[in-house]
C-alpha cells in the first residue's frame, strides 16, 4: 500500500478526490478490530453465567467480580492506550493491540475446561480481557484524525457504535457456540450441565481466535499511519489542564459507563432478579440496541449541529428508564424490566454518539490537536463503569437482596449529569454552546 505523505481532510478537494477513500477503508477495518476487542472485553459477562453449571463453585460476588474485572483493567489500559496512536502510529498500534487479544482468548479457552482452576487464575484472565477495553480509546483517537470536523460525529459514531456491537455479538453467539460439538472436540472435552446436557464452554473463547488473527493481518496490510498526527506524551498531556476535558469525562461516563457497565452485569442481573424466567439469553438485546443507537446519536448531532441538545434529552430518557426499571423490579414484571432496560441502553447509546460529537466543537482552533487525546482519555475514564456498575449491583444484591439500591445511586448520577450538560453546553448563555 502506498504511503500517505500528506493529510488535510478539511481541504474539500483533497477530501473528495483522495481523502474520503482512505478514511473509509481505515474506518471499516477499525470497526472490525474494535468489534473483536469488545467481544474479548465482555466475554466474561456471559461465560461467568455458566461456570457453576459445569462444576465450578464460585459465589455470586465472585461471578460478578469476574464480569467486573475486565472493566477495571480495560479502563486503566485505556489511559495509556489513548496516547499510543500519537506515539507509534494508528495502524501500528491497531495491529499490536488486536494481536494481543489472542492471549486472553486462548487462556480462557484452556482454563474453563478444568473446574479446579483457581479463582485467581480466572481473575488474571479477566484482567487480561481488559486489553479489549483499552483498544477503544486508541481506536477512537486514531479514527478521529481521518475525518473532517463536519463528519467526525458520524465517523466516531460508526466506529464506536459498530465496535460496541461486539458486546451483543458475544452475548448472542456464546449460548449457541458452546453447544457445537465439532469445535469443542477440536479443543478439549465436553462438560455436563445439571440436566445432563453436554456443552463445550471453551468454545466461548476459542471461536474468536481465527477472526482475531485474520483482522490483525487485515489491519497490517490495509490501514495507514497518518502523517503529522504523531504527538509525544508531553504534547498530548496538555489535556489534563483543560477543565472541559474533565467535564466531558463526567458526561461520557454517564452514558458510555452505563452502557458498558450494564452490558457486563445484565446477564447476571437477569438471573439474580428473575431466576424463574431463564432469560439471560436475552441479555444481548440491550447492548445490541445501545450499540446500534450510537451512530444515530452522532449523525443527529451532526445534522442539528448540537451534540449538547441530543445529550441533554438522552439523559432525561435515561432518568425515566431507570425509574421504570425500579418500578418493574418492585412489581416483579420481567417484561416491563426488560423493556425499560432496553430503553436505558437505547438512550445511553444515543448519548455515546452525541457526547463524542461535542468534543471537536469544544476543542477547536489552537486546541484542535487536543481533540483526539481528549476523546481517548474520556473514553478511558468512562470505561471504569464496566467495573463499578457490576460491583455496585453485586453489593446491592448481596446486601439488600435487590438491585434497587444500585439503581437509586445511578439515578442521582444521571440527575447531576443533566444539570452539568445544561449549564456548561446547552443553556442559552452556556460557556461553550455546542
Amino acid at each position: 500500500m502506498a504511503r500517505i505523505n500528506s493529510w488535510n481532510p478539511e481541504d474539500v478537494h483533497f477530501w473528495e478526490s483522495e481523502g474520503k477513500r482512505h478514511a473509509k477503508r481505515n474506518l471499516w477495518i477499525s470497526v472490525l478490530a474494535l468489534m473483536l476487542a469488545f467481544v474479548v472485553w465482555q466475554i466474561w459477562s456471559v461465560t461467568a453465567v455458566r461456570l457453576n453449571d459445569v462444576g465450578f463453585n464460585y459465589t455470586k460476588e465472585e461471578l460478578f467480580t469476574l464480569a467486573a474485572l475486565p472493566g477495571l483493567s480495560g479502563a486503566t489500559m485505556r489511559i495509556f492506550f489513548t496516547f499510543m496512536p500519537g506515539i507509534v502510529g494508528g495502524r501500528n498500534w491497531t495491529v499490536i493491540s488486536t494481536g494481543l487479544l489472542l492471549v486472553p482468548a486462548i487462556g480462557i479457552g484452556i482454563a474453563v475446561q478444568n473446574p479446579d482452576t483457581p479463582f485467581m487464575t480466572m481473575a488474571i484472565l479477566a484482567v487480561l480481557c481488559g486489553i479489549g477495553g483499552g483498544n477503544f480509546s486508541s481506536s477512537m483517537a486514531n479514527i478521529s484524525n481521518f475525518f473532517p470536523k463536519k463528519e467526525k460525529g458520524t465517523a466516531n459514531g460508526i466506529n464506536g457504535g459498530l465496535g460496541n456491537l461486539g458486546v451483543s455479538l458475544v452475548q448472542f453467539v456464546t449460548p449457541v457456540i458452546i453447544t457445537v460439538p465439532w469445535l469443542g472436540m477440536l479443543t478439549g472435552t465436553s462438560q455436563k450441565l445439571p440436566d445432563g446436557t453436554e456443552i463445550f464452554i471453551q468454545n466461548a473463547a476459542f471461536v474468536w481466535v481465527l477472526p482475531i488473527l485474520l483482522v490483525t493481518i487485515l489491519a497490517f496490510f490495509g490501514m495507514d499511519n497518518l502523517p503529522n498526527t504523531k504527538q509525544s506524551f508531553k504534547e498530548q498531556s496538555a489535556i489534563f489542564k483543560e477543565k472541559h476535558m474533565w467535564i466531558m469525562a463526567w458526561l461520557y461516563t454517564m452514558c458510555f459507563g452505563s452502557f458498558i457497565g450494564y452490558a457486563a452485569a445484565f446477564p447476571l442481573l437477569i438471573n439474580a432478579s428473575f431466576p424463574e424466567a431463564g432469560a439471560a439469553g436475552l441479555a444481548f438485546l440491550g447492548p445490541l440496541i445501545g450499540a446500534a443507537a450510537r451512530p444515530i446519536g452522532g449523525w443527529i448531532s451532526d445534522k442539528i449541529e448540537s451534540g449538547a441538545k441530543v445529550t441533554f434529552y438522552s439523559t432525561i430518557l435515561m432518568i425515566v428508564a431507570t425509574i421504570g426499571v425500579i418500578f418493574f423490579l418492585q412489581t416483579h414484571s420481567f417484561i416491563g424490566f426488560l423493556l425499560m432496560f432496553i430503553t436505558l441502553f437505547l438512550a445511553s447509546g444515543i448519548a455515546n454518539g452525541s457526547t463524542f460529537q461535542m468534543v471537536p466543537f469544544i476543542f477547536t482552533g489552537t486546541k484542535a490537536k487536543l481533540a483526539s487525546p481528549v476523546i481517548g482519555f474520556i473514553a478511558a475514564i468512562a470505561a471504569y463503569g464496566a467495573f463499578i456498575i457490576p460491583k455496585i449491583f453485586g453489593w446491592s444484591l448481596e446486601s439488600t437482596g435487590s438491585a434497587n439500591a444500585a439503581l437509586y445511586l445511578f439515578l442521582v448520577y444521571y440527575a447531576i449529569s443533566l444539570v452539568i450538560c445544561w449549564y456548561f453546553y446547552y443553556r442559552k448563555n452556556a460557556e461553550v454552546k455546542c
